[in-house]
């Protein structure tokens, strides 16, 4: 269920202003379909901007992304693109699954309300076949016996892993997480990245915002370095993370690994 050989992410020049302030600059990227890649930088350096451009949550300035050949929020003509209609926009993002930092799940819905409302919602599955697939997801998070408690009742840890079963719960292309463990006390943190880690290995491309050093060194194909909005490093994450090019890898990877 979780396997799919698509997920071909192609970022291409892209820009992003807020203000005067540029917070992606030309930034250019390929994610083969699924890898894990993860994205490192400090604070303020544009990571969970170019997270949200993937599927639209902020809108490009200049260039464009593309998943599997699609562009993302518009629509080709000519030498031109026209941005899509929201309805359009939010058919594309049933194949970009989003994680944020602070889970977003609804308080009001149990577990499994919270599962089945979106493939439901989009007519993807009827009621059963969605009640069906949001066990198998609960299994894969190792929460299936919080099926009827409420969101609200859990810790961080289990809202996160729920947050990441509803986002698989549409079959998408491309799994994107922002942040994942930042909210969560330092216990909690692994059990997510068990989840994550097991995602990985499912074939579904993943695309991660974190500190988490040593998530990175074991799981991401790829490792992006970014600084003021650019990338200034990428490579195999064993050569970013052991043999960093770029000084301000260097300084970075000597801070959080200290």
């Amino acid at each position: 269920m979780l396997n799919s050989p698509e997920g071909h992410i192609s970022i291409t020049g892209v820009s992003k202003f807020f203000g005067r302030h540029k917070a992606l600059d030309n930034v250019s990227l390929e994610i083969p379909p699924g890898t894990v890649t993860v994205i490192l930088g400090p604070s303020g350096s544009g990571k969970s901007t170019l997270l949200r451009t993937i599927n639209h949550l902020e809108r490009v300035d200049e260039g464009f992304i593309q998943i599997d050949g699609d562009y993302i929020g518009y629509r080709r003509q000519g030498e031109k693109l026209y941005e899509l209609k929201e309805k359009e926009i939010l058919r594309q993002r049933v194949n970009v699954g989003y994680v944020f930092q602070n889970f977003n799940l609804f308080p009001h819905m149990t577990v499994l309300e919270n599962l089945i409302e979106a493939p439901v919602a989009h007519r993807q599955l009827n009621r059963k076949q969605a009640t069906e697939r949001a066990y198998a997801l609960l299994d894969v998070v190792g929460l299936r016996n919080k099926a009827d408690a409420w969101s609200r009742h859990l810790s961080g840890g289990q809202q996160q892993r729920i947050a990441i079963a509803r986002a698989l719960a549409l079959n998408p292309r491309v799994m994107l997480f922002d942040e994942p463990t930042s909210a969560l006390d330092p216990e909690l943190v692994g059990e997510v990245l068990d989840v994550i880690k097991k995602l990985a290995r499912s074939g579904t491309t993943l695309v991660v915002v974190t500190h988490e050093i040593g998530f990175a060194r074991e799981v991401a194909d790829q490792v992006v370095f970014m600084v003021d909005g650019k990338i200034v490093e990428q490579g195999e994450s064993d050569a970013v993370l052991n043999r960093p090019q770029h000084p301000r890898t260097r300084q970075f990877l000597s801070k959080v690994l200290s």
